[in-house]
């Protein structure tokens, strides 16, 4: 076993109900109901109060920036995590920002809609809040069929239920704070890694989408967790911690607990700091299902092998008729080249591919760096059809560049159909 204590922290000496909406005599009132992410009117902690000099820095430092929560505990876990030095932390929030921008993370909840396989087969959900309101996530990922789940989506889809995830934890961190009255921006987590075996955590995959998921949650989302529980770690586990050590920041190193598979060790450590009623009486504590199952699958699900029913690969998209055809060869681009004249025109697409996936792009051609209207990425359009649209704001020259650079051996037959429509007015 191997235990890294944390600072104390003081549990929540009692629950609150959710019909309790008063907090030192305000309202807690959603800023806007139409955003995830609301702006709660609640008495300012002595974090706050105490650092209020360098959050109004920092505040004034990305006032050009529109920031998706404008509370003073988002922009204190910033600071924070850097050490308050504020012209870092502006430098991260920025970068930050724009990832947001680009992967559409503030719509993920209206714009994404998960793949059945992907809800069924991922091994998440929230089971609870622990002893200090904080909302409380499971995750049994040694139970995941991750090559399945990966052959039964597309590399964007599977980024996106990812993001989904992430941006689930804020929303979970918001509802506590409405309905408890005080300011809950951190969550715990359990993951579960039973049933993990070398082969498993050998495997390219499983270690690349492990080290990227923590990449994104300690990059994008600083200072989110409480604390975060690994249980029933296999002794070659540690080369998972140390590839994402990288990634943490010093502040985040306390919080994290490691344990083996001894359930005597394990458990005691989770109910210090997780009421038993709020843990599936298949972990130790006392939830069940109303149908008394203790794995509490309404909760969560425990993951399990993807049938192969599920694989892209019975489905491979067909080639229409009024697509083009294009070769691209090993390790080569190709590019289709528009002039558009008039202002907030579409650009609509659906692709496929013969030999493997592809990556492209579209850039504005004459604008200052060639900015990127679709950055460069790597799609599985020979697994599934590739389709989007885009709004050209400016008149200018366009660029469609399907990019297979990094395929030294195989060459790509695309088959395409880009058009171009006018405003309508």
């Amino acid at each position: 076993m191997s235990v890294i204590n944390s600072p104390s922290f003081h549990p929540i000496q009692q629950k609150t109900t959710i019909d309790q909406r008063q907090f030192a005599g305000k309202e807690i009132k959603p800023q806007n109901s139409n955003s995830n992410y609301c702006q709660f009117f609640v008495d300012e902690t002595p974090e706050i109060i105490k650092n209020k000099s360098a959050i109004q820095q920092l505040r004034n430092a990305v006032s050009d920036c529109k920031l998706h929560d404008s509370r003073d505990e988002y922009i204190l876990k910033w600071l924070s995590v850097f050490g308050f030095d504020v012209a870092r932390a502006e430098k991260m929030l920025r970068q930050s920002l724009e990832w947001r921008r680009v992967n559409g993370v503030d719509d993920i909840f209206e714009t994404y809609i998960p793949r059945e396989v992907l809800k069924k087969y991922y091994p998440f959900g929230q089971i609870g809040v622990d002893k200090f309101g904080c909302p409380l996530f499971m995750h049994t990922l040694g139970r995941m069929d991750l090559p399945g789940i990966l052959l039964s989506s597309t590399k964007k889809e599977f980024l996106n239920f990812v993001l989904l995830i992430l941006e689930s934890y804020v929303r979970a961190t918001n509802v506590e704070t409405e309905r408890t009255g005080r300011q809950i921006t951190r969550s715990t987590y359990i993951f579960d890694y039973e049933c993990l075996t070398f082969k498993d955590l050998s495997r390219k995959c499983v270690l690349e989408n492990a080290i990227e998921i923590c990449r994104l949650l300690f990059t994008h989302y600083p200072d989110s967790s409480r604390r975060l529980f690994i249980i029933n770690a296999p002794s070659y586990f540690s080369m998972v911690l140390t590839l994402t050590k990288p990634f943490l920041h010093e502040s985040d190193v306390p919080k994290i607990k490691t344990f083996g598979n001894n359930k005597n060790e394990w458990l005691p450590a989770l109910l210090e700091e997780i009421d038993a009623d709020q843990l599936p009486a298949y972990y130790g504590g006392t939830m069940t299902d109303p149908d008394g199952d203790p794995t509490c699958p309404s909760k969560f699900n425990m993951g399990g092998k993807v049938p192969e029913s599920y694989y892209l690969s019975n489905n491979a998209p067909v080639a229409k008729d009024y697509m083009e055809t294009m070769n691209v060869m090993a390790g080569g681009k190709k590019k289709l080249k528009f002039k558009i004249d008039a202002a907030d025109s579409t650009m609509s697409w659906e692709f496929m591919t013969e030999g493997g996936d592809v990556g492209f792009r579209i850039y504005k051609k004459d604008s200052k760096d060639h900015d990127n209207l679709i950055p460069s990425s790597r799609v599985d359009s020979h697994l599934i059809m590739e389709e989007g649209h885009i709004k050209c704001h400016q008149p200018g020259n366009y660029i469609f560049e399907f990019d297979n650079s990094f395929s030294y051996l195989r060459a790509k037959k695309i088959r395409y159909h880009v058009v171009v429509d006018p405003p309508s007015f």
